[in-house]
């Protein structure tokens, strides 16, 4: 066969044929098998490597090999990794071609623990401005928006870069790619697309009501196929939710369109926090507002597909200071900003008319103190996170014997909370946000410009 076509620093010695494939890296003699070497992927180093007929000559460091060598075979880095700087075996696996596998084996999103989570990592950010927001993607690389720009980090957080944007301040952040997300902010019109490498919009997305004015956004929702975005207008006398498509990011439909007259407060609410529901291919928008009456509120799901809504919760009673929707536990988590507990509605039983059940000790706010204010709720796999404070508590669900049931005949559902952290973790300023993403959550803290990385112990590297 021709000589193999190899880059710099790698060059071909004799050998033989055979399923067994010896390499010669840094002068030190590897052997493995051709059915190993296939694992790397048809676009790597290794793939070649498996198919010549010779002894290949790799002159790399034969340590660093003999690690990525380890992770083809069994999938995960050996626990002598720990030895070598992380950068080092990144820029290795990249020569290769198989950085993949390292992504895998140190932020698959399938490691995530929630019950181990300990704070291990400060990210620093530049400038005096505290996170405003922050979005994540599914193996651990996040953004963060502070003042008016956002810093990413790449999903082993040693890489980092920042862009400026044109908004005084991001409000709203919502990745869409590794290297791409929607922007938004109160106080500044349009909702916008940006390429976070190079610091350019790729796309301003505007919505006018029937007065044409400017609209500023609102909340920014995503579905494997849609982009959501809720506007309001200048005037704030109008607000609607926009469809787009994912990749084209054309507008596909307009829900939740509201012409306001006089003091219609319900009408008055523009949607502040969007979430796809998979299951039920629902999308969840809610809203709340504070006025002479107290704060009152609605959490809203919208069939996309005829633009009608086919739940909709009131809230006037202990209303929600923030509220989230779990696809696996199958089930809406609110903390209310007069009490602070956290309830829970059971989306099997959609269309109940006062479907809240209180998680908590049912305390009522004393003195008319609202001490749910700023409280945040999130939840991810099969458990849910709500911040009181600078304090974290983690929601799951306690399997109960099926033959219980409740009055309508579905099965009795029971949740308990845990404190999350070590004693050193707890306390602290209050919490603004809580991100997932690949093993690890990520939170910020009100006044402070940096973020906190909670992983497990066991997965640091």
């Amino acid at each position: 066969m021709p000589p193999l076509a190899v880059p710099n620093g790698f060059r071909q010695a004799k050998g033989g044929d055979s399923n067994i494939v010896t390499v010669n890296v840094g002068g030190q003699i590897f052997q493995t098998t051709k059915q190993t070497l296939t694992l790397a992927g048809s676009k790597s180093l290794f793939s070649r490597v498996s198919e010549s007929d010779s002894v290949p000559f790799i002159d790399r460091d034969p340590e660093l090999f003999s690690i990525i060598l380890s992770l083809l075979r069994t999938g995960n880095l050996p626990s002598k990794a720990k030895a070598f700087d992380l950068q080092d075996l990144i820029s290795e696996s990249q020569f290769y071609g198989v950085e993949t596998l390292i992504l895998n084996s140190l932020s698959n999103p399938s490691q995530f623990d929630a019950y181990n989570l300990e704070k291990s990592l400060i990210l620093p950010l530049n400038g005096r401005d505290s996170p405003s927001a922050i979005s994540t993607t599914p193996f651990g690389s996040v953004h963060v928006a502070h003042g008016s720009k956002i810093t990413s980090f790449d999903w082993s957080l040693r890489r980092k870069s920042t862009i400026l944007t044109q908004f005084p301040a991001v409000d709203f952040l919502l990745s869409i790619s590794p290297s791409v997300a929607a922007a938004g902010a109160t106080d500044f019109s349009g909702l916008q697309i940006l390429d976070l490498e190079n610091g350019s919009v790729k796309e301003s997305l505007n919505w006018e009501n029937v007065t044409k004015s400017s609209s500023t956004v609102q909340a920014i929702g995503s579905s494997p196929e849609f982009l959501f975005a809720s506007f309001e207008s200048g005037r704030r006398n109008s607000n609607s939710i926009l469809v787009y498509d994912l990749q084209t990011l054309n507008s596909v439909m307009e829900i939740g369109h509201n012409e306001i007259y006089g003091a219609q407060i319900d009408s008055a609410i523009p949607a502040s926090k969007l979430s796809w529901v998979s299951s039920y291919s629902l999308l969840m928008a809610s809203g709340s507002h504070s006025g002479i009456q107290g704060v009152l509120g609605n959490v809203k799901f919208w069939d996309i597909r005829s633009g009608s809504v086919v739940w909709e919760l009131k809230e006037k009673v202990d209303c929600f200071s923030d509220v989230t929707v779990s696809d696996n536990l199958s089930g809406i988590f609110k903390v209310g900003v007069n009490s602070s507990e956290v309830s829970f509605a059971d989306l099997r039983k959609m269309g109940a008319d006062d479907p809240w059940l209180c998680l908590g000790d049912k305390r009522k706010a004393v003195n008319g103190r609202k001490e749910g204010v700023g409280c945040k709720i999130e939840s991810h796999g099969n458990q849910v996170f709500c911040s009181k404070g600078g304090d974290l508590e983690l929601w799951s669900e306690v399997a109960m014997e099926s033959s219980k049931k409740s009055k309508d005949g579905l099965d009795d559902r029971v949740f308990r909370k845990n404190l999350m952290g070590r004693m050193k973790d707890t306390g602290g300023s209050k919490i603004t946000n809580m991100g997932f993403g690949g093993n690890k959550m990520f939170v910020t803290r009100k006044d402070q410009q940096y973020v906190e990385v909670w992983q497990s112990s066991a997965r640091e590297f």
